[in-house]
């Protein structure tokens, strides 16, 4: 049977969406794919960071070497984050990715990396402004702007953020402070090494600051610089007075103003709600931390075509609500490893940090969603917290992975000075 899915939206999520189906289909499965955005709307190439996960899955969809990659994303290697000023010691540290000083992700340019995920797509391409997509049935109906509608058996909606927060469909992440980005371009920290790519070790730094924290990205071509901070907390005006003071104690001279980007943190209800998978933005998001955007899209793409791929047509139905609720609990925990950054303050005794650990980091207990029953993403998350205060950790719990890895937990804990 063959199946017609639609990936709905060109971003990282949508292109890597539309790889990922097409690899499937040249493995024999009878797949017709239409990649449908609209040309107008652009895609804001800031500079990302990815997961370990994220190197292995960019060589197997597009079969390209690792190096020729790196080169075209003009990638630096991510080997983790360094924290600078957070937390209750005063002091600065990494979190590493495991096995530590070995396992590495991409510094990369986002405009980039989609580029690459379409030459590695077979489909047919449709440039129109889509202006719903709804549930009927076993299939989803695409309603476009200037073209008759279409039906699909699945179609993944990488639309991006929410025009608004919802409570009706949305979950709010209530415990992380922040809502707003302020994107700068700089030039490069690190250049090419002859015709091959970098290959020292690199690390994203998250810097703290009065009205937040500011992420440093080195790519090769340029570094990007983002202050991430509440609106509501801090004026704008202040918050690019105190970008200027660091970048001046950062050397930095010139730069381009890039974008300013308010966003939620938020998690959709149903994100996979049979012919409709919402993915990446569409689907969850939170401030960039951690660089949880494209991992999130990775689990939410994987989970979906392994269970559309391995299981009969007859128990879609009855999957739902278990697909759906394993993505809600995976993206909330995220959430709250991302918020409990927060919950030790920072060197900084400002209004925002007060804000951030007094106010906001509370609401972590407080549930985002009462009426699902089977969200455990907050017990998972104090499990790993009450683990780490065993005196003894069995090895068979250092390797498993509840969400993220103990070593994760235990790298920012004792960062931060928590507990």
């Amino acid at each position: 049977m063959e199946l017609k899915i639609a990936v709905v939206g060109r971003g990282t999520a949508g292109s890597l969406a539309a790889a990922c189906i097409t690899k499937i289909a040249q493995a024999g499965n009878e797949i017709e794919l239409h990649h449908i955005y609209d040309s107008r709307i652009p895609v804001i190439g800031v500079g990302e960071g990815g997961w370990p996960s994220l190197v292995g899955q960019l060589h197997e969809v597009t079969t390209i070497p690792h190096d020729q990659i790196q080169l075209r994303l003009n990638a630096t290697r991510k080997y983790g984050v360094k924290f600078e000023g957070w937390g209750q010691n005063n002091r600065d540290f990494t979190h590493y990715f495991t096995p530590q000083q070995v396992g590495y992700s991409y510094h990369l340019s986002a405009d980039l990396i989609t580029e690459l995920l379409e030459e590695a797509t077979v489909a047919q391409h449709i440039d129109t402004k889509v202006r719903n997509i709804t549930k009927t049935g076993q299939s989803a109906i695409v309603d476009f702007e200037n073209k008759p509608s279409e039906s699909y058996d699945l179609v993944f909606d990488a639309r991006g953020f929410p025009k608004e927060i919802n409570p009706e469909e949305h979950m709010g992440i209530s415990f992380i402070p922040t809502n707003t980005a302020i994107i700068r371009r700089c030039p490069p920290i690190f250049g090419l090494s002859g015709k091959g790519p970098y290959i020292s070790p690199t690390y994203t730094r998250s810097i703290a600051r009065p009205h937040g924290w500011v992420f440093i990205i080195p790519l090769t071509t340029h570094t990007s610089y983002g202050y991430i901070f509440n609106r509501d907390c801090s004026d704008i005006e202040d918050v690019n007075s105190d970008f200027d003071d660091l970048l001046e104690i950062e050397g930095i001279r010139e730069f381009e103003k890039r974008a300013v980007i308010q966003f939620p943190n938020f998690v959709h209800k149903k994100m996979y709600e049979g012919p409709i998978a919402r993915i990446g933005n569409a689907g969850a998001f939170m401030e960039p931390l951690e660089a949880t955007a494209i991992v999130s899209a990775q689990i939410q793409i994987g989970m979906v075509l392994e269970m559309r791929q391995n299981r009969p047509v007859e128990y879609w139905n009855s999957d739902v609500k278990v697909i759906n609720n394993f993505l809600i609990n995976r993206m909330l925990g995220f959430g709250l490893f991302v918020g409990w950054h927060y919950s030790c303050g920072s060197k900084y005794d400002t209004e925002f940090w007060r804000y951030a650990k007094q106010r906001i980091w509370p609401k972590h207990r407080l549930s985002p969603d009462p009426e699902n029953k089977e969200i455990n993403a907050l017990s998972k998350f104090d499990a790993m917290l009450d683990l780490l205060k065993q005196p003894v950790i069995d090895e068979k719990e250092l390797t498993r992975h509840k969400i993220l890895p103990v070593s994760s937990y235990a790298q920012i804990s004792h960062g931060l000075g928590y507990g």
